[in-house]
């Protein structure tokens, strides 16, 4: 992973939209890398991509896709990201791939927290190719 955290605060004690907040960017950072690493594609053609990935919709469609392959812990973090309350609603999404999102993203910043990089690594993995798997059919 970029850094190792050393959280001076138990994240146990976290909210879920705090644990979000740093998901948010270890999630973006991971789409962008892994685009540069695989990818030819020009700069527009990256942000769109990018978006693909980053958006409500398509948190939403992640967060299914590892959904069966959490554990028992992974789940309660997912559970209440989702049950977390936002005072704002994305105009391009549903309620519902919002609140998924917030989940997906407090689910990775949960784990970087902890250090979990390969953890991280092995459920991205399984996004990056279920969304390559779609887009070829």
């Amino acid at each position: 992973m970029l850094f190792e955290a050393k959280p001076e605060i138990d994240i146990r004690e976290q909210s879920p939209i705090s644990l979000a907040f740093v998901g948010d960017g270890v999630f973006e950072v991971l789409v962008r890398k892994r685009l540069v690493e695989r990818t030819r594609l020009v700069p527009n053609r990256l942000h769109a991509e990018a978006v693909k990935f980053v958006s409500a919709k398509g948190q939403f469609a992640a967060l299914e896709k590892i959904m069966p392959l959490l554990d028992e812990q992974e789940q309660g973090v997912v559970r209440r990201g989702k049950n977390a309350s936002k005072a704002t609603v994305a105009k391009h999404a549903t309620p519902q791939e919002y609140r998924a999102s917030t989940a997906l993203e407090a689910l990775f910043g949960w784990l970087y927290l902890q250090n979990r990089g390969a953890r991280i690594e092995e459920l991205f993995d399984v996004i990056w190719n279920a969304h390559f798997d779609a887009a070829q059919q």
